[in-house]
């Protein structure tokens, strides 16, 4: 039992990497001149942008609204058979565009179905592991946004460069289909739980969702999940972008580079993991704080710094303190919502956030913009911004779980003399 629960961490974690090539591939495809020409796309920050944006805006309604039916009708196994399978055509069809209608519209269908996978991953680390326990397999299912994030860059670059961009999607799909489904099929088991809703329909849904909305705590977290969703696609968005065009490094540089802050993200990732096991669920937001203080640093560093190595080895430790706060916001949602709706809170959380986020792709192409001409590094800043904020608001989260804490611990007694 022990293995088997595990093994499917392990599929998680593979099926998350999968889908984060999938997500940061048009990163690299507006750093390709063919692309931008075809979809009529040279010269523009904003649109380029907002490829990622309509992903991203897609993702976060689905993340919200699907997220529910998921939960009320179908097991973790079954819900994510169904997501692999769509995006895989929708990642298919993305190389059928000959135009950037077309394009964005695949790319809104392909965020729509990617929407429910963390809010399923975290359902399956509920079901399968003790709350004390959650901090590691969070972690490691965790690690696929760090593994898809530095290899998806590599590959993608080589696919695009050998093959060509439209062969590149091509290739993802045949990934997603033959690695993707068959793991799922066979390790990824559901638990049979009373907290599983008795009836599976609309109602259901809605009042998992309604339930959702009810969390403690709600307001802080989704600060919390806005930031640091905002940096991430703040960052993978543009981060080929200004290594090869503000810092002038070559295509295979510029890969390996935009790839290293999230495989260093991986070691963080699995700090912060234990971290947050070793401390109580009320001390847990702390790994804000020092992720926060570290990435804005890091990031400012890189921005300042006039030796263009000196810029990617501090953004490559940024990636480390961003990636070290990653853990912490599952386990806090595992810890605060309600039994049978940790799928559906997650998914409001992360829906709302992503929704959020998808802002920042696009305004940081309009940060970027300037009469004078071209100034990447610009829009870095609003990354400092995001993740100083990140630090303030794990700070008042700390503070108002040990409150809530402290409260709980002086009604006990009082209700042990009743």
């Amino acid at each position: 039992m022990q293995s088997r629960r595990w093994a499917g961490v392990i599929v998680l974690m593979i099926v998350v990497s999968i889908a984060y090539v999938d997500r940061i591939n048009v990163s690299l495809m507006i750093t390709n001149a063919d692309f931008l020409h075809t979809l009529g796309l040279e010269g523009d920050r904003v649109a380029q942008g907002r490829l990622v944006s309509l992903f991203l805006f897609g993702y976060g309604l689905s993340a919200w609204f699907l997220t529910p039916v998921f939960e009320s009708r179908w097991s973790v196994r079954t819900s994510l058979m169904i997501s692999v399978l769509l995006w895989t055509v929708f990642t298919a069809a993305s190389a059928l565009a000959a135009g950037a209608t077309v394009f964005l519209l695949w790319r809104l269908l392909l965020g729509c179905a990617e929407g429910p996978l963390f809010s399923l991953k975290t359902m399956y680390v509920k079901e399968h592991f003790a709350p004390n326990e959650v901090g590691k397999p969070n972690a490691v299912s965790s690690l696929g946004v760090s593994i898809g994030l530095g290899a998806g860059y590599s590959v993608v670059n080589f696919l695009i460069v050998h093959f060509g961009w439209r062969d590149s999607f091509w290739a993802l799909a045949v990934l997603n289909l033959a690695i993707g489904l068959p793991l799922i099929a066979l390790f990824i088991r559901s638990l049979p739980t009373p907290t599983r809703p008795a009836t599976r329909d609309g109602s259901s849904a809605f009042s998992l969702l309604l339930a959702a909305l009810r969390t403690p705590h709600l307001f802080w977290i989704l600060i919390v999940e806005i930031c640091t969703l905002s940096y991430l696609w703040g960052a993978s968005t543009w981060l080929p972008s200004y290594l090869k065009e503000a810092r002038h490094f070559s295509l295979n540089e510029m890969s390996i580079f935009a790839g290293l802050p999230f495989f260093v993200g991986i070691i963080a990732n699995v700090a912060g993991g234990s971290v947050v096991d070793l401390l109580p669920r009320s001390k847990a937001p702390v790994v804000f704080a020092i992720g926060g203080v570290t990435t804005a640093l890091c990031v400012t560093m890189a921005i300042l710094a006039d030796n263009p190595y000196v810029a990617a080895s501090a953004l490559v430790l940024a990636g480390a303190g961003w990636g070290f706060q990653a853990p912490a916001i599952p386990s806090l949602v595992q810890h605060v919502a309600r039994d049978g709706t940790v799928g559906s809170t997650y998914g409001l959380i992360n829906g709302i956030g992503n929704l959020t986020s998808a802002l920042m792709p696009m305004m940081m192409g309009a940060a970027m913009m300037s009469r004078t001409g071209d100034n990447l590094a610009r829009g870095f800043w609003l990354l400092v911004g995001t993740q100083l904020l990140t630090a303030a608001s794990g700070l008042v989260l700390m503070a108002r779980l040990g409150k809530a804490a402290g409260e709980t611990a002086q009604a006990a007694p009082l209700v042990e003399r009743i």
